[in-house]
């Protein structure tokens, strides 16, 4: 008696399906049946915008898929100042993306509706770039060393700097340069969850052993809201940003609100 057995996939998946793609692309429906599957980088898949998406869809540089494969090769692009040739290269939040040959530098950060939006900054700004620390341990040879939100290792950072701390990273030497700690009355901006993209003030934090510490935070028109710890990236001291933010400021309208404005500008 033969038996036969189905062939099972092996290894990871290759392809990505349109519908499957994180809502934040901004792919339309019926634009193909695929999409753009990241390489595994410093930013997990369902949190970055690969550069294809980047130059194709939101900057408009490029007609098709094809078109951004030849400019990613002509080395024009970098991403924290390291040229990218990968079509697929995810970048993430608060990454700096500069284009040498237009003179331009955007920084990867969400508006109030999860969505990416493409912050321009100033040449000045594009040389640093704040990352939030996931962890702090010790190496061989006792080297003290931390991980970052981007992927980055550091070694020997200032004995002050904490998990959940913020630090901000020249990018041209690749040091710290400064720090925010993880406390109460600090500006912070929401990178995940409901919230996504709002920008308030850290008030209060609940320890919950065993289960995820939750956040309580108020945003420049008083309204508060909760979420995970991790969620919460520190981007200032008291309410003064260290990054210039997106248009609205991370403020996000009641739909009544956002119904008013558009009608205030017609008129």
């Amino acid at each position: 008696e033969v038996v036969l057995f189905g062939m099972g996939v092996r290894g990871a998946r290759k392809h990505l399906k349109r519908l499957a793609a994180p809502k934040s692309w901004l792919l339309d429906k019926l634009g193909g049946n695929f999409a753009p599957k990241p390489r595994a980088g410093p930013h997990k898949a369902r949190e970055c915008l690969p550069l294809c998406i980047f130059l194709r869809n939101s900057l408009k540089y490029a007609l098709n898929y094809s078109e951004t494969v030849k400019i990613l090769k002509n080395r024009s692009i970098k991403v924290d100042w390291k040229v990218r040739t990968d079509h697929k290269y995810p970048a993430g939040f608060m990454d700096v993306i500069t284009i040498d040959k237009t003179g331009e530098n955007f920084r990867l950060l969400y508006d109030t509706k999860g969505r990416w939006t493409l912050h321009r900054i100033h040449p000045e700004e594009a040389k640093y770039k704040l990352c939030r620390v996931r962890r702090l341990y010790m190496a061989k040879h006792n080297t003290p060393k931390i991980s970052t939100h981007d992927g980055k290792t550091i070694n020997f950072p200032d004995p002050l700097v904490k998990p959940n701390d913020t630090i901000q990273l020249d990018l041209t030497t690749g040091k710290i340069t400064n720090h925010i700690k993880f406390e109460n009355g600090n500006l912070c901006m929401i990178t995940g969850g409901a919230n996504v993209g709002r920008v308030g003030l850290v008030i209060s934090r609940e320890k919950h052993i065993g289960s995820f510490d939750i956040v309580h935070i108020r945003d420049s028109q008083g309204q508060q809201f909760a979420t995970r710890m991790s969620n919460v990236f520190i981007i200032g001291k008291s309410n003064k940003p260290w990054i210039s933010l997106p248009k609205g400021n991370g403020l996000r309208l009641s739909i009544a609100e956002e119904r008013d404005r558009r009608l205030a500008r017609k008129a």
